[in-house]
């Protein structure tokens, strides 16, 4: 410790005196300073007080650890209430709160401090003196270098920790085996058939034949309108089919078939047969892991993947690296597609047969109103609205009960609808960050839906103005970019959860997905994590309820947009009355007919379709299931009714001049970026 401390002269003369003209302040002073030499202290100023900083050290296991630090006791006072004190006072006070007892005390404190960071350090593998040698910055109470230690081992420590979790991790769940967690299709000698093609070209026709000659099979949907067509599709060729989505149940008796959404599939029961539709949609960063775990995971002799053409590379890709031969069959569109020779410029341009694109649940029903005024019936599609509604509204156009459909990019998968003439009115679409160019493939797939083989000679694609049809004329000879051979996306099963917690010691939901999406073993990146931001989000939350990780797991999956109010309200209900070990029973939602009856009609369907999901993997908790399915079917209902009253009836015709025909505008565009949930509710 340094021998020469330096000592204010004026922290210890009191202000307006001359020390060299008062020999007996002088000598008092000097008697302070060798008093404080005498404790290895000294005075310094700490927070706008005089205070003394004691200087030591503590030796402990042959290794001495120096400290410089002011005791709570030796706080003196303010230093303008100091220096008006006399000399002598100063002494007084110092020889107080600094002697033999005290400090013998206040070094005991230290001693026993420095043996508990010791002790800790130890315990957590750190490095103990690089922590302590925050007691040697001098000037400040000990009890705040004693905070600033801790914190700074507790920080440590938690960092240790969450390396050695990662450590952990990456040894617990290996990607590169992740086909060997399907046991069942492991097991199987399996045979791939890749059916690629463009819309309309007849994929799902030769599948489904192949399906409904088989004794036993699965259909994989990414929708749930899709899995409902083809179980009836089954169903009206004799086949004992069964219906399984996350929202309902329709179970056949010994049935031989199943038809479900993609994330219901079954990986323990072996079958003949099995289909997976659109197969492209691996690449999806959201839902792509569903795919992923179908091709993995289904335990099927045959597995039929229908999809895209540029599909071919990553099909090749998981049959090479699943070990399954592959057979793939590429298929032509069966009737032309092609641009119409001009935009259509305004709605009085418009005719039976249209389908107008537009890319948010407003501008569809903006257009709509603009349309149904205009003197058309308009049936309207967008992602928001229940299956059962989309399936309505497309069959109002199917049976001419509507001249045009207004429809989102929710038109471009499962929808067969006779369109003759598809219409963009725009040729871009908001991601939820900005606003940018369709993409080739999009516009191609929605493109599409025009020319149904067999009810017209050829499909029609055109831009509403003049701009958009040039964007989308140069993206409809834009090949579409292949799909990569390699980062197939993944995502946990509660087993990879449950691995990691128990080899972590980690139960918090939302750091063990952080611990899966972060720290699992990639190794050649062919497998990845997918996206886990919103189940995370749910996560952080479900941690603060007394809830099993099983229950935690599955509420963070419930399909249900948390960002609209009335729906996460009622998902915080569902989980708070499940941390009780409470019933939840379903309450009908009366929906009035304000402006937003519309909007508050489709969210009580999805709050209905939520409850369900729920109670077919709870019903202990949540025994209203299938009221819920009743309930969302008759509000479905209701719905397609307030729908068909907007827009189905032939409007009066604004007869005011503009740009888009019969007095009316374009709808604007929204600009604010939206989050995954809002966009779910296009």
């Amino acid at each position: 410790m340094e021998d020469n401390f330096f000592i204010d002269p004026e922290a210890i003369v009191p202000a307006g005196t001359d020390p060299e003209g008062d020999d007996a302040l002088l000598d008092v002073a000097r008697e302070l300073h060798a008093y404080l030499q005498g404790f290895n202290a000294r005075l310094v100023h700490n927070d706008g007080a005089v205070a003394i900083e004691v200087a030591g050290e503590v030796e402990t296991d042959g290794r001495a650890y120096p400290y410089r630090l002011v005791p709570e006791l030796c706080v003196l006072a303010r230093v303008q209430k100091w220096r008006k004190l006399a000399a002598e006072r100063h002494l007084a006070l110092v020889q107080e709160r600094l002697n033999e007892t005290t400090l013998a005390e206040f070094q005991r404190e230290v001693r026993h401090f420095i043996a508990t960071v010791l002790q800790r350090a130890q315990a957590e593998g750190l490095d103990a003196p690089r922590f302590l040698r925050a007691l040697e910055t001098g000037k400040e109470l000990a009890s705040r270098r004693y905070r600033i230690v801790e914190d700074r081992l507790a920080e440590a420590a938690a960092r240790r920790r969450q390396e050695t979790q990662a450590e952990v991790a990456r040894g617990t769940v290996k990607l590169t085996r992740y086909p060997e967690s399907f046991e069942t299709a492991f097991m199987m000698r399996r045979r791939f058939i890749a059916i690629l093609g463009p819309t309309n070209s007849g994929k799902t026709h030769q599948a489904m034949e192949a399906l409904a000659k088989a004794e036993t099979g699965v259909y994989l949907a990414p929708l749930r309108l899709l899995a409902l067509e083809n179980y009836e599709r089954l169903a009206e060729r004799g086949v004992a089919v069964s219906l399984v989505t996350g929202e309902e149940r329709r179970i056949t008796p010994g049935a031989t078939h199943v038809a479900s959404t993609i994330e219901m599939l079954d990986t323990s029961r072996a079958v003949e047969v099995a289909v997976i539709d659109e197969i492209q949609m691996l690449e999806d960063l959201e839902r792509g892991s569903a795919w992923t775990a179908a091709v993995c995971g289904a335990a099927a002799k045959t597995v039929y993947l229908l999809g895209a053409l540029s599909a071919r590379p990553a099909v090749e890709a998981l049959a090479e690296r699943l070990g399954c031969e592959l057979e793939v069959k590429t298929l032509e569109r069966k009737s032309p597609l092609e641009m119409d020779r001009r935009p259509v410029g305004n709605i009085g341009q418009l005719r039976r047969g249209d389908a107008l694109i537009a890319f948010s649940r407003r501008d569809v029903l903006n257009w709509a109103t603009n349309i149904a005024e205009a003197g058309f019936r308009v049936a309207t599609i967008y992602g928001n609205l229940s299956p059962e509604v989309r399936r309505a509204q497309a069959q109002r156009f199917r049976d001419g009960d509507a001249d045009i459909v207004v429809a989102t990019d929710a038109i471009g998968m499962g929808l067969n609808l006779p369109v003759a003439r598809v219409v963009f009115t725009t040729a871009k679409k908001f991601d939820g960050i900005s606003e940018d160019i369709l993409p080739p493939w999009l516009t191609q797939q929605i493109a599409g839906r025009a020319g149904r083989f067999g009810i017209h000679d050829a499909g029609l694609v055109a831009g509403f103005d003049d701009h958009t049809h040039r964007i989308i004329h140069r993206l409809m000879r834009t090949p579409a970019e292949a799909l990569s051979n390699r980062g197939f996306y993944v995502t946990p099963s509660l087993h990879h959860l449950k691995s990691i917690a128990a080899a972590t010691g980690e139960q918090k939901l939302a750091r063990l997905l952080e611990l899966f999406s972060r720290n699992i073993d990639l190794t050649d990146d062919f497998f990845l994590p997918g996206d886990l931001t919103e189940q995370t989000e749910r996560a952080q939350w479900l941690d603060t309820l007394p809830l099993s990780l099983e229950h935690r797991f599955t509420l963070s999956l419930v399909p249900v947009s948390t960002r609209v109010e009335s729906l996460s309200q009622a998902w915080q209900g569902w989980a708070r009355a499940l941390a009780k070990e409470k019933s939840s029973h379903l309450t009908i939602e009366p929906v009035g007919d304000g402006r937003y009856a519309l909007q508050a009609a489709e969210d009580v369907c999805k709050k209905y379709s939520a409850y369900a999901w729920l109670g077919y993997r709870l019903p202990d908790y949540y025994p209203d299931a299938e009221a819920a399915v009743a309930l969302a079917r008759s509000m479905s209902e209701t719905v397609d009714e307030m729908l068909a009253r907007q827009h189905g009836r032939r409007g009066e015709a604004k007869r005011r001049t503009s740009p888009y025909g019969r007095g009316r505008t374009a709808p604007k565009r929204p600009r604010e970026g939206r989050t995954r949930a809002e966009r779910e509710r296009r």
